[in-house]
C-alpha cells in the first residue's frame, strides 16, 4: 500500500484528493495535514465524511511526515511549497505540488506574474510537469511532480496535437476560458461573494493571468514553437468545471479529416480523452466529479479560422485527479486506478 499524506487536506484541491484517495485500492492516508484546522476530526469540519473518514488533522511537521509518507500531496497557496521542498525532503518521499511553484522553469518568469520571490532553484530545475498524456515517461522518474494549472490543461490538451502537426498557424492563436468559482480555491474575496458571481459572468485578470506563461513555456517545451498566446479567463456562475475555446486559422490545406486524424492519432487510446469531433460540442456537465477532458472542434470553411472546444472538472483533471493519475505513474500502478468516476448527471 502507498502512504498518502496531504497538506492542505482541507482545502477545495486537496480535500477533492482527499475524497479520491478514501477509495483507491492501493493507498492508505497515513496523514492529513491543516495548520489551521489542526486537532479538529475531518468530519467535523465535513459533515458529510461522518462513519466515512473520521480521521484528525495533524499540523505539518514535515520531517516527520516524510519518514511516515510514500508521497506528500501539497495542496497550499502559491508560495509555500518552495519552503518545504529541498533536495534532503525529496530523498525521502515523492512530492506532487498542486501549486505554481514549480511549473515555471525560468524564476524571473515566476516572479514576474507571480508577484513572489523564488528561493528554491535546484528543486525547480528537478520538478517534472505533470501533464500526464504528453510526459508521462518523465512523470515515472519523478521526485517532484509540478501539477499543471487547470486552464493549462484544458487549453494544452486541445492544441499541442495540431500544433505538434503542424495544422494551424501559430502566430494567430486566442484562448477563451470560462471556469467556475472552485477554480479560486477557498479564500475569501469580494469577487467570488455569491451576490457578486451569481446570475453574472465577467473576465478577470485580462492579460494578465497566470497560466499564460505556463501554456506558452509549456507549448515551447513539446513542440520547440515560441508562441505568445492571448488568453483570456472568465468567471461563470456555477461551483466546478471549465470550458476552453482556443481560436486559430488552419494552414493551407488542412481539412475537418485531418483534424481528426491528428486527434485520434495522439489520443485514441489515452483513457481520459474522449475525443468528439466536429459534429457534437463538449459540455461542462458531461466531465463534472470526473478525470475526463472531452475535446470538439469546427472548422469554417467559409472563413478558414479552427474552433476548438475542451472541457475539464478543474477539481479534477485540473487539480486533484491529474494529481492522483501521477501518483499512480509514479508508483508503477494503472493509470486508472481510484479514477474511474462516472459523471455527474445534474
Amino acid at each position: 500500500m502507498i502512504k498518502a499524506s496531504i497538506i492542505g487536506a482541507t482545502g477545495y484541491a486537496g480535500g477533492e484528493i482527499l475524497r479520491l484517495l478514501i477509495n483507491h485500492p492501493n493507498v492508505h492516508i497515513e496523514a492529513i495535514n491543516s495548520n489551521t484546522y489542526a486537532e479538529m476530526k475531518y468530519d467535523t469540519l465535513y459533515g458529510g465524511y461522518k462513519n466515512i473518514f473520521e480521521k484528525t488533522l495533524e499540523s505539518v511537521d514535515l520531517e516527520e511526515l516524510a519518514n511516515r509518507s510514500d508521497v506528500i500531496f501539497m495542496a497550499m497557496p502559491n508560495g509555500k511549497a518552495m519552503e518545504f521542498v529541498n533536495k534532503e525532503l525529496l530523498n525521502q518521499v515523492k512530492v506532487i505540488d498542486l501549486s505554481g511553484d514549480f511549473r515555471l522553469k525560468n524564476m524571473d518568469l515566476y516572479e514576474k506574474w507571480y508577484k513572489i520571490k523564488h528561493h528554491e532553484s535546484k528543486s525547480l530545475k528537478e520538478a517534472v510537469y505533470g501533464l500526464t498524456e504528453w510526459n508521462r515517461e518523465s512523470i515515472k522518474e519523478a521526485r517532484l511532480i509540478a501539477n499543471p494549472g487547470c486552464y493549462t490543461t484544458c487549453s494544452l490538451l486541445i492544441l499541442l496535437p495540431l500544433l505538434k502537426e503542424n495544422l494551424i498557424d501559430p502566430k494567430h492563436l486566442f484562448i477563451d476560458g470560462k471556469s467556475g468559482v472552485s477554480g479560486a480555491g477557498k479564500g475569501l474575496a469580494l469577487g467570488t461573494h455569491y451576490p457578486e458571481c451569481n446570475e453574472n459572468i465577467k473576465a478577470y485578470k485580462v492579460a494578465e493571468h497566470r497560466h499564460t506563461p505556463e501554456i506558452e513555456a509549456c507549448i515551447k517545451d513539446m513542440t520547440d514553437k515560441n508562441i505568445q498566446v492571448n488568453f483570456t479567463p472568465h468567471l461563470v456562475p456555477m461551483n466546478r468545471g471549465i470550458l476552453c475555446s482556443a481560436y486559430t486559422v488552419a494552414n493551407q490545406g488542412v481539412t475537418s479529416k485531418m483534424i481528426e486524424q491528428v486527434y485520434d492519432h495522439y489520443y485514441n487510446e489515452e483513457p481520459f480523452i474522449r475525443f468528439r469531433g466536429d459534429k457534437q460540442m463538449p459540455e461542462t456537465k458531461w466531465i463534472k466529479g470526473t478525470n475526463y477532458c472531452d475535446i470538439g472542434f469546427k472548422l469554417d470553411q467559409r472563413t478558414g479560422h479552427l474552433m476548438l472546444f475542451g472541457v475539464i472538472d478543474n477539481m479534477m483533471k485540473g487539480a486533484a485527479g491529474q494529481a492522483v493519475q501521477n501518483m499512480n505513474l509514479l508508483f508503477g500502478l494503472e493509470e486508472q486506478m481510484g479514477l474511474n468516476q462516472i459523471p455527474l448527471t445534474i
